[in-house]
């Protein structure tokens, strides 16, 4: 019987497990540790920085099933999903790792026991291909030698792709940095599909399938191109689960392996279709698994970046339900199969399932809306069009700002007997591709990058000045031994008080200080496992090796330990108040305020921030002990210490627990005990995106200027009315009743004056080929009073036209009205666009009535005088 998907996943990590791998969750869809990259796309990433050199783990060796996106920027496969075999917007990468620990035998080995022994996946050996790069003898004889793999099936791959290096067989994370050959195994599904061996001409048929890539990490690309070896070669592998799994189940497209004919049938159940062969339903089933999980990963539509990717993907999935027939919001409702279908891999998923459910179907009914806005605005460019195509431009800013696809934007025109100007809108959309694949990819130079090799202890919990030891010194990013007066750099410690940004909270600031040295510390920045310490040498000369003592600005740390403690009570509130939908989507925490992000779908009431900040100062009063302790990340978790979202952990983790209101995972400083925080007050709640809600709030010292700066503005609003700060509201009611009785008046006075000014007016009517033409330019009166006088007006005449205008602030405002008789001769639209244009401005309305403004004050009188032969041309 053949493994289910979720079984080989399991396998896979099982194997390696029993190879002293230690088995690493997969990490974010957003890396946490590259703005570079818009999605995790390799398995590789979340391991980047210990590649690197640049950050150390407790293991040598890795394994993981990491969930990857490839849906925007350089990666981008999502015009092809749901019409190929093995193309997806999300997959999971199945990998191992070696950190400077085995090599190309040992990673060889594993492979071929995993995929051939009887015990684990037992693929027929003869059904195996491998490919190495030309010049690797060492894996080729590996495999020919050791393995005994056939020679006949083990390629050379050399550069085949018009540069040095520039091959199949040869990986690079980017223009510089860690790169090296690589080995890649193949499965040969067999002569009765059409494809040749890899490097043949018809390598790109569907016999031969790429299965896994072993990356052997064993040079650094230099920027001039030189290929230093590695201190510490390393291993990199990736293995799509997907492929696997077609190959282990016997079936020859991804799209038919288990996971996927359970969401496929799934999606057929939700839009109503019996016909499980349709592409549409491909697509659907694959673009949900990668829409719920960047949702639970915290990315949210958006017009910009990562969102606006997902809103891509959404809006693909909603078109191709609305192709299959579906009436009614259908997407949402895969959230639960594919939770079930993906076993363990959805834990977190699952944990924030009616979240992501809630997310989705939002931005499906805002679609709905969407496609009703986009297919006005195809109606109004398709009456103005000139002969019978439409420009491409068009189409696609349709496509980009409506999500409108070209094969709708098509189907409108085929209707109306028109054409899309398909090539122009290929042209434009490539030119959206090169700009997403300029501004994507790994931007850093590597060779420039400021990598530590040794770790700093942080004593910040308990300390706030101690003596310690130079252990390196940076200035622009290049190790120096050492930093004279008036110089910027970065200043490594071996031990230090001064706490790094992360986790919200901002780094120290402080000073570094010995005989005759000082160094202001503006920052502190983590760098790997060490903490830099950026600033400027005020004094002296400081030198690697020296001693000094280490002292943090104490005053600036307590109001943000207060603020932080803060942040954690603010949290446990929210959930209390509004729901455990409430996760933490970032935090920002400094000595001047705390900014706290989460998810909620609407904004709070005034009822419930008034809640949330009353449970908050509940809790200082309480005086809770702060208390934390350090333990193994399961066990933390089964204690009930929440996550952050984005943040990464280590095995043992630190878990602050405020009495028995608040149990958090967090690295940052706080409060000895609640009360210390003493006093909570929110200063702001807004929308950041959609489902995404913003609190700013203050603590301490900060909340009581607040407090007095409130208490300043009642006093001045007071002495402004005339009033005691008790009776405030009565007196601000009373003269706003007031205020409102005399706009009353008012209007009444203007309204008689329009009136008047209307009946001096009407016996100035000119006959146009026996039609009333009144037209007339006033001073002294409001352009929004002449909507008043045009009604007025069209009454006193029974049937005319009439055009009136009013200038003010080197502004023309114009207005037409044609009496109902006569709009089958003279619609005020086009009346109304013809005189705005000789006065530099545009305009539009009903045929009975339209508006129109202008900015050329000098050409209206031309511009009016015009008016008669005009009309007399239409009559």
């Amino acid at each position: 019987m053949s493994k289910s998907t979720a079984e080989i996943r399991q396998a896979f990590l099982d194997f390696f497990h029993t190879k002293g791998h230690q088995v690493v969750s997969s990490s974010s869809l957003v890396p946490n540790n590259d703005p570079t990259l818009l999605f995790t796309n390799a398995g590789m990433n979340q391991f980047k920085d210990v590649f690197l050199g640049i950050d150390k783990r407790n293991y040598t060796r890795a394994t993981t099933a990491q969930r990857c996106v490839r849906a925007g920027g350089k990666h981008n496969d999502l015009e092809n999903v749901g019409y190929t075999a093995r193309h997806h917007t999300f997959f999971e990468m199945l990998g191992n790792f070696s950190f400077g620990d085995y090599f190309k035998r040992d990673a060889i080995r594993y492979a071929w026991e995993l995929l051939t022994s009887e015990q684990w996946f037992n693929l027929p050996k003869e059904k195996l291909w491998v490919t190495v790069y030309e010049t690797d003898d060492e894996a080729y004889n590996i495999w020919a030698d050791e393995v005994g793999v056939p020679r006949e099936r083990i390629i050379r791959i050399g550069d085949n792709k018009g540069a040095p290096y520039a091959s199949d067989n040869f990986w690079q994370m980017g223009d510089t940095g860690p790169c090296g050959p690589c080995s890649e195994i193949f499965f040969d599904h067999g002569d009765h599909i059409w494809g040749g061996p890899p490097g043949s001409p018809e390598e790109d048929g569907d016999r031969y399938i790429e299965i896994w890539n072993i990356v052997f990490m064993q040079f650094n690309r230099q920027s001039d191109g030189t290929m230093l070896p590695l201190p510490k070669p390393s291993v990199d592998t990736g293995m799509g689960l997907e492929r696997i799994a077609a190959v282990m189940q016997h079936v020859n497209s991804n799209y038919d392996i288990d996971l996927f004919r359970t969401l496929i049938g799934a999606t057929a159940k939700a839009v109503g279709v019996t016909d499980l062969t349709s592409k549409s339903l491909r697509v659907i089933a694959d673009h949900i698994r990668s829409c719920a999980f960047l949702v639970s990963d915290g990315v949210l539509p958006s017009n910009e970046g990562r969102g606006y990717v997902l809103r891509r993907i959404i809006r693909r999935a909603v078109r191709h339900g609305h192709m299959l027939g579906a009436k009614d919001t259908f997407f949402y409702t895969l959230v639960a199969p594919l939770i079930e279908v993906m076993g363990s891999a959805a834990d977190e998923l699952k944990q924030q399932q009616s979240m992501v459910e809630q997310v989705l179907r939002t931005e499906e009914e805002q679609f709905a809306r969407t496609l009703e806005r986009g297919l006005a605005l195809l109606d109004e460019e398709l009456a103005h069009l000139d002969g019978d195509t439409l420009d491409g431009e068009i189409a696609f800013r349709l496509y980009d700002t409506y999500g409108f696809p070209l094969d709708l934007t098509a189907d409108v025109c085929r209707e109306r007997n028109l054409k899309v100007d398909e090539i122009g809108f290929e042209r434009a959309m490539e030119e959206q591709r090169r700009r997403a694949r300029e501004s994507s990819g790994f931007g850093a130079d590597y060779s420039n990058m400021i990598r530590v090799d040794g770790a700093s202890v942080f004593s910040g919990y308990d300390h706030t000045h101690q003596q310690s030891t130079v252990s390196a010194l940076f200035r622009d990013g290049v190790a120096v031994e050492a930093l004279q007066a008036g110089e910027e750099g970065v200043v490594i410690l071996d031990e230090t008080p001064f706490y790094a940004e992360s986790g919200g909270q901002v780094g120290d600031k402080g000073e570094l200080s010995a005989q005759g040295v000082r160094f202001a510390v503006t920052d502190t920045q983590k760098y790997g496992q060490a903490i830099g310490h950026q600033g400027k040498v005020a004094q002296g000369t400081l030198r690697v090796g020296e001693r000094l003592e280490a002292t943090i600005d104490e005053a600036r740390r307590n109001r943000i330990r207060l603020n932080h403690s803060a942040t954690h009570l603010l949290h446990a509130a929210l959930r209390k108040v509004l729901g455990d939908h409430v996760a933490q989507k970032g935090s920002l925490v400094n000595d001047a305020y705390l900014r706290f992000d989460f998810s909620h779908f609407e904004a709070m009431k005034p009822e419930q921030i008034r809640l949330v900040e009353d449970m908050v100062n509940a809790q200082i009063r309480r005086n809770l002990p702060v208390e934390t302790e350090v333990m193994a990340l399961e066990a933390a978790k089964a204690k009930g210490a929440m996550a952050l979202f984005g943040e990464k952990y280590d095995d043992d983790v630190r878990v602050l627990t405020m009495g028995d209101f608040s149990t958090e995972l967090c690295g940052g400083t706080h409060a000895s005990r609640t009360g210390d925080i003493g006093l909570f007050r929110i200063s702001s709640e807004g929308g950041t995106a959609a489902g995404i809600r913003r609190i700013e709030a203050v603590t301490g010292e900060g909340a009581v200027a607040a407090m007095h700066q409130e208490s300043d503005m009642l006093h001045e609003a007071a002495g402004l009315v005339k009033s005691e700060t008790v009776s405030l509201a009565d007196k601000i009611r009373s003269v706003l009743d007031r205020s409102r009785q005399l706009e009353r008046e008012l209007q009444q006075l203007k309204d008689q004056q329009a009136a008047s000014e209307s009946a001096s007016l009407s016996g100035k009517a000119v006959e146009v080929k026996g039609v009333k033409l009144l037209v007339s330019q006033l001073d002294n009166v409001e352009a929004k009073m002449l909507r008043t006088m045009v009604d007025d007006l069209k009454n006193q005449l029974g049937s005319g036209i009439i055009v009136l205008a009013t200038t003010a602030e080197g502004k023309v405002s114009l207005i037409a009205g044609v009496t109902k008789d006569l709009t089958d001769r003279v619609k005020a639209g086009e009346l109304i666009g013809m005189v705005a244009q000789r006065v530099g401005g545009k305009g539009g309305g009903r045929p009975d009535m339209a508006q129109a403004g202008g900015t050329d004050v000098a050409a209206l009188p031309q511009a009016l005088s015009g008016i008669e032969a005009w009309v007399a041309g239409k009559l």
